[in-house]
């Protein structure tokens, strides 16, 4: 895998549902065409923002199916691969076919709450199972455990197939040191929307994006603008976006982003219990920001 491959805005798709709760394929294939044609760098499949959780173990080998063959090796995929059990991961990273597969992205184990040697032996475990590159994904609002700075740069260090990290902590002073003392080969991705233009003046070399799903063509060209030094351009395009990357998040994700979809006519506002859609308040204050950014647009 070429380091380029995670530069830019990567989408975490999300998983469109009809009314009856099963996998909207249409959606999901005319979605991927949109971050295609509209400058997406690469797609990540199967992560947070895709409800995997409520996926099926056969909803998920067919969404992955069907994304890889829609795709058609158009831009990289990443594919989510993690949990809070190290041995259930590798058998689940073992048993996949990633042969169209670029990058595996796994997140720090949730609900137990690992020490950081803990995390350690996880990640150095999946690691050692494997020659997929890995991303690390720290995010410790979900989760329940932050993976501190060492823990980082210890396994960036240590080996070589862990090429990066999705940093969603919200914490500067953490990412900063990462950036600082990390190897050459790895990089930092933001993990949070709103603090990406700042991430990337630090040196993050781009953002794995909800609010991409819905405006790829305008988040791309900020990521694209901030890592080039144009930083009056980005930091225009950032304060555009920024209550609408807020509002995203005030019930959940992705409940915001499929509100934001459905207005825009992609999806049915469907989402698996125990999520649900954004309330009357939050989805009423996105149509009208989304109506401002459209009159700004024109």
């Amino acid at each position: 895998m070429t380091a380029n491959k995670l530069i830019g805005m990567g989408i975490a798709l999300i998983t469109p549902f009809k009314h009856d709760g099963s996998v909207d394929y249409e959606a999901l294939g005319k979605l991927i065409e949109y971050q295609i044609a509209n400058h997406a760098d690469y797609l990540v499949m199967l992560g947070t923002t895709a409800e995997t959780p409520t996926l099926t173990a056969s909803e998920r080998n067919e969404i992955a199916r069907f994304i890889i063959a829609k795709n058609n090796k158009r831009l990289p995929l990443v594919m989510g691969i993690g949990g809070n059990d190290t041995r259930t991961v590798i058998e689940q990273i073992k048993s996949t076919d990633l042969s169209h597969v670029d990058a595996i992205l796994s997140v720090v184990p949730y609900y137990n709450k690992p020490s950081q040697e803990g995390i350690y032996q996880h990640y150095r475990a999946i690691a050692q199972a494997t020659n997929m590159p890995i991303i690390l994904y720290n995010v410790p609002g979900r989760t329940g455990v932050n993976m501190k700075a060492e823990t980082v740069l210890r396994l960036a260090h240590e080996f070589p197939n862990i090429v990066a990290i999705k940093e969603a902590s919200g914490n500067f002073a953490q990412i900063d040191e990462i950036i600082k003392n990390k190897p050459t080969h790895f990089m930092v991705i933001s993990g949070d929307d709103g603090i990406t233009f700042p991430l990337i003046t630090l040196g993050a070399v781009g953002v794995i994006s909800v609010v991409g799903n819905a405006f790829p063509r305008e988040f791309s060209r900020m990521v694209r603008l901030a890592i080039r030094g144009d930083l009056a351009g980005a930091r225009e395009i950032h304060y555009r976006f920024a209550e609408l990357m807020e509002l995203l998040f005030v019930d959940g994700n992705p409940a915001g982003v499929k509100s934001l979809l459905s207005m825009l006519g992609f999806i049915d506002n469907e989402l698996r219990l125990p999520l649900v859609p954004t309330t009357l308040q939050t989805t009423e204050r996105i149509r009208e920001v989304l109506e401002q950014i459209k009159a700004i647009e024109k």
